[in-house]
């Protein structure tokens, strides 16, 4: 019995549970499957998973609604199988929370390289805080982002709870106003490495910022996109 990461395969397809099952386990993981979110609940429930790999479309509750569901409750990373050409449901998969996403059909080869890819991401350790973080508060548009406490203070005196993903990336863009950093650089800023070419986590932390910061995340106003370019902190930022 392998010792790998332990990956849940949710789909309802059989053919398709098989060979996910049988590659996967080829390459070193433990695997398990379900053909509905009912036996995925059942599953999570009584065992620990590293990943889980989930489809858009199941009978009865779908993908999106599940991924939701597990987004609330635990960062198990997630990625999401979708219909080919569906650009509109894999952007909602990101932004319910998916860490990626493969359209069918696809090569099994370009999963297990995007899968390793977000565990990667996931057991990533954050790169060495800077003495001097200690104290230092920086603050835009009445906002109050501490890097000592790694705390996020909104305008209105509550706290925003952030993943230590989100957290890196906005003390990253906070730290640079004004500066176009790409997504090669956001990487490196906040862990230490360039990106993958399946490397999609900047696109997805950056809208689970916006939805989290912005009045209207469509329009942005702190965090603003560069088309080819990357991402610009918009704001104007002082320290305490």
């Amino acid at each position: 019995m392998s010792d790998g990461p332990h990956i849940l395969v949710v789909d309802d397809d059989r053919e398709i549970r098989d060979l996910l099952g049988r590659f996967l386990r080829k390459h070193g993981f433990r695997v398990d499957s379900a053909a509905d979110g009912r036996e995925m609940q059942a599953a999570l429930s009584a065992g620990r998973f590293d990943l889980l790999v989930l489809d858009l479309m199941l009978p009865g509750e779908d993908g999106l609604s599940l991924c939701r569901r597990v987004r609330a409750d635990t960062e198990l990373p997630i990625v999401m199988l979708t219909a080919i050409g569906e650009d509109t449901d894999r952007i909602v998969g990101l932004e319910m929370g998916a860490d990626d996403y493969i359209a069918k059909p696809f090569n099994p080869r370009e999963l297990l390289a995007r899968i390793r890819a977000v565990l990667r991401r996931s057991t990533a350790g954050p790169p060495p805080a800077a003495p001097a973080e200690a104290g230092r508060i920086l603050c835009f548009q009445g906002w109050r982002l501490d890097p000592g406490r790694r705390s996020l203070q909104a305008p209105d005196g509550t706290f925003v709870e952030l993943t230590g993903g989100e957290f890196r990336l906005l003390l990253a863009l906070a730290e640079h106003p004004g500066r176009v950093l790409t997504r090669d650089q956001l990487l490196d800023l906040t862990r230490g490495r360039e990106a993958g070419p399946f490397d999609r986590s900047v696109d997805v932390q950056v809208s689970r910022l916006r939805r989290k910061l912005e009045d209207d995340p469509k329009q942005p106003l702190l965090i603003k996109t560069v088309r080819g370019g990357g991402y610009v902190f918009a704001a104007e930022v002082a320290p305490a």
